[in-house]
């Protein structure tokens, strides 16, 4: 159940000393053919790590042969030296496998202003490790390797007629919307042009990535990258491989939701009858990023004030006074009014439901957040240089 259970991919992940805890934080995916389209989506943050600058290039021919990934130093605002030690990370990929440095995909993740040259000699200097390490069994060490500070790995699988899709994936903090948010690698024994990898993934990521919005905070490493073998021999027809890749990047999401830092609440936030599937979107997304909403459901509290107060915010169409808010299967507000007893919500199980129904369309969206807890704030207090 990795990027390894696809037909011609093998990983590795090793200790290489950038985490103080010692676990493992150097990963590599690499993808043996005989086919090596690939595409990828990176952060939309101005402000880029270096592995970003190097792989947006990297993707211009639509060919990758291997992803390497580093937890431990995000190699950002790094300047010349990060962009070189990004550049002989991927040469010294290249060279170990024998393919070119321009199809090899670098991340980095940890702390931004990260990657002088110890963290350099730790890379590049475990390249020659961690490609001898390499299996058929290797993507359960690989997933672990990118941890930050999640605190489970994060793989899934889905499996087709003959082919399947394999992906892993990091992310616990920084999770908000930009194309990509968080670091995924994610695989496929399916014989697809790059072409077709492109469009699958960015509808995959528009609906799934895109809508995980733990914290409203946008990374500058974030990139996931899709890699084809085409090792099966098999051409899955455009909308099946399109609907299996997105099951799983919303799979991968879920996971991601669920180990967000701190938190205790799962949060999940549709708004129906909107004008626009962009008009939900953008309320879906105020509420998940109002703190006043957020420590409300840390407390238990169904506040639909604040939901109301959030979706004022946007210039989403709907008429203020004719809104419904329903909470964990309880309609709290009708019409802009008060309606059933808070008292009839329980909001002590980790799940939670929030519908806004703004009548003025029949477009759906969903946005998934996290509430705000002590925790969080502790940890990213904690977490720093």
């Amino acid at each position: 159940m990795s990027v390894t259970t696809p037909a011609g991919f093998e990983a590795a992940g090793i200790i290489r000393g950038l985490k103080s805890t010692g676990a493992r934080d150097l990963a590599l995916v690499v993808n043996r053919g005989p086919r090596s389209s690939a595409a990828a989506v990176f952060t939309s943050n101005r402000c880029k790590a270096n592995p970003v600058l190097w792989s947006e290039k990297a993707l211009l021919d639509g060919a990758v042969s291997a992803v390497i990934l580093n937890s431990g130093g995000a190699n950002c605002y790094t300047g010349s030296f990060g962009f070189q030690t990004t550049h002989l990370t991927a040469e010294a990929v290249a060279e170990s496998l024998g393919v070119s440095a321009g199809d090899v995909v670098v991340c980095s993740t940890g702390l931004i202003g990260t990657g002088d040259q110890a963290f350099r000699d730790k890379v590049v200097g475990g390249v020659p490790e961690v490609v001898a390490a390499l299996s058929a069994d290797g993507g359960t060490d690989a997933a672990l390797a990118i941890m930050t500070t999640d605190t489970k790995a994060k793989q899934s699988v889905i499996v087709g007629d003959g082919w399947s899709i394999g992906g892993m994936a990091k992310g616990a903090g920084m999770l908000a919307p930009g194309l990509a948010t968080m670091l995924v690698v994610i695989t496929t024994d399916a014989d697809i042009p790059s072409t077709g990898l492109d469009a699958a993934l960015r509808e995959a990521t528009r609906v799934t990535f895109d809508r995980l919005d733990s914290d409203g905070c946008m990374s500058t490493n974030d990139t996931v990258t899709l890699m084809a073998s085409g090792a099966s021999g098999i051409t899955p027809e455009p909308a099946e491989f399109s609907a299996a890749l997105t099951a799983l990047c919303q799979d991968l999401s879920l996971q991601l939701q669920a180990d967000a830092e701190g938190a205790s609440h799962d949060i999940t936030i549709t708004v129906v009858n909107a004008e626009s599937e962009d008009d939900g979107v953008a309320v879906a997304r105020a509420v998940s990023r109002s703190n006043l909403f957020k420590a409300a459901i840390f407390g238990n509290d169904p506040n639909w004030g604040r939901v109301l107060a959030a979706v004022g915010t946007t210039d989403a169409s709907f008429d203020p006074y004719d809104i419904d808010v329903t909470i964990n299967d309880v309609k709290i507000c009708k019409a802009g009014e008060p309606f059933e007893s808070r008292d009839l919500i329980d909001l002590t199980p980790r799940a939670v439901s929030v519908i806004i129904d703004l009548h003025f369309g029949d477009a759906t969206a969903t946005i998934w957040t996290n509430d705000l807890t002590h925790e969080y704030v502790h940890e990213n207090s904690a977490y720093a240089s």
